[in-house]
C-alpha cells in the first residue's frame, strides 16, 4: 500500500515573483559583452566551450521565438523546449520538496515537460510578459494536476484535514495539552457528532507507505529486508545445529571401533539391533550392551565439552 500523493496547496508557492531573475539566467547588466557564468562549466545557457556571449544567446532566442510565431514548426518548438528545459528541473525540485519519498523527481519532470510544451504553444510575446515567469506557472500547474490525478482523496477532504490540523495546533498552544473532541468541535464550529463524521472522512488521509513506516529510525532500510520469512531458516538455530553436529562427530571419533560401527549402523544406516548383530557376528543382547556403552561414552564426552 502506498501513500496518496498530496499536492501542495498554493499554486504559486516556491516559484518566485514575476519580477525576479529567471532561473538559469544572470541579472540584467551583468554581461558587459562577456560570457556570464551561472554554474560549473556553463556560460549563460551555452554549452561549455561555446564562446558566444549572453547577448548572442539572447538574440538567438528572440529570433527563434519570432520564427516560431510565424511558422509554428515542431522543429522550432523542440529547440525552445531544449533551451527552457532547466526551468522544468528547477520547478520539479521545488515542488518535490516535502512530498513523500516514493514520489520520484523524474516523474515530476516528465509532467513538467508537458507544461513547458503547453506554455510554448500558448505564449503570446506581444503581451510583454517574461516567458520564464509564465512558463514556470504552467509547469508547476501541470505537475500539480498530475499529482492530484494520482490522489484518491478528494480535495475537499484534504482541505478539511488541514483545518483540523491547524485547529489542533491552536488549541494545543492555548491549553498546553491535547484538546478534547468537544473543545475541537467548538473551535471548528461543529457538533461532536459532525466531528465524528469528519474523522471518518479523514481516515482516507491517514494512509502511510509501509516502507516509510518500517524505515523510521532505521535509515533507508527497505521493508523487504526486515520482514520475517516464515520459510527461512533461523540463522541462530542453524549455527547451533552445526556446532552440535561438529561436537558429536568429534565425540564419535573418540569411540572404539566397534562402538563407532554400532552407532553408525544404528543411527545413520537405520539398521535394527538384530541386523547389526548379524553384521558383527554377535547376539542382539550384546549389540544392545555395545549401543548402551557407546551412548554413555558420547554423553560423557559432550558434557565434558559443555563444561569446558
Amino acid at each position: 500500500m502506498t501513500e496518496p500523493t498530496h499536492a501542495p496547496d498554493d499554486a504559486g508557492e516556491g516559484i518566485g515573483t514575476p519580477g525576479q531573475t529567471p532561473i538559469g539566467r544572470p541579472p540584467a547588466g551583468a554581461t558587459n559583452g562577456h560570457a556570464v557564468s551561472f554554474g560549473v562549466g556553463e556560460t549563460a545557457g551555452v554549452l561549455p566551450g561555446d564562446k558566444r556571449t549572453f547577448d548572442d544567446v539572447e538574440a538567438g532566442i528572440v529570433a527563434l521565438w519570432r520564427a516560431f510565431g510565424k511558422r509554428r514548426e515542431q522543429r522550432l518548438r523542440d529547440r525552445l523546449v531544449l533551451h527552457y528545459a532547466p526551468l522544468v528541473k528547477y520547478v520539479a525540485g521545488r515542488v518535490g520538496t516535502g512530498l513523500p519519498a516514493h514520489v520520484e523527481v523524474a516523474d515530476l519532470i516528465q509532467s513538467g515537460i508537458f507544461g513547458l510544451v503547453d506554455a510554448i504553444e500558448k505564449f503570446e510575446p506581444e503581451r510583454g510578459l517574461k516567458f520564464e515567469t509564465y512558463a514556470m506557472q504552467r509547469i508547476r500547474g501541470a505537475i500539480l494536476d498530475d499529482l492530484r490525478a494520482q490522489d484518491w482523496v478528494p480535495r475537499s477532504v484534504r482541505g478539511r484535514a488541514r483545518e483540523v490540523e491547524r485547529a489542533l495546533e491552536r488549541l494545543g498552544a492555548q491549553l498546553r495539552r491535547t484538546p478534547t473532541d468537544a473543545e475541537l468541535a467548538e473551535e471548528l464550529g461543529l457538533s461532536v457528532i459532525e466531528l465524528g463524521d469528519v474523522y471518518a472522512q479523514l481516515q482516507l488521509t491517514s494512509v502511510v507507505a509501509l516502507d516509510e513506516l518500517a524505515a523510521a529510525g532505521r535509515g533507508s532500510t527497505p521493508l523487504a529486508d526486515i520482514l520475517e520469512d516464515p520459510g527461512a531458516l533461523d540463522p541462530v538455530a542453524l549455527l547451533v545445529d552445526q556446532d552440535n553436529r561438529r561436537q558429536l562427530a568429534e565425540a564419535i571419533a573418540h569411540l572404539t571401533e566397534r562402538d563407532r560401527v554400532v552407532v553408525t549402523l544404528y543411527y545413520f544406516e537405520n539398521l535394527t539391533l538384530a541386523e547389526i548383530g548379524r553384521v558383527l557376528g554377535v547376539t542382539e543382547s550384546r549389540v544392545c550392551q555395545l549401543h548402551t556403552r557407546a551412548v554413555l561414552r558420547l554423553r560423557a564426552k559432550l558434557l565434558e565439552k559443555t563444561e569446558v
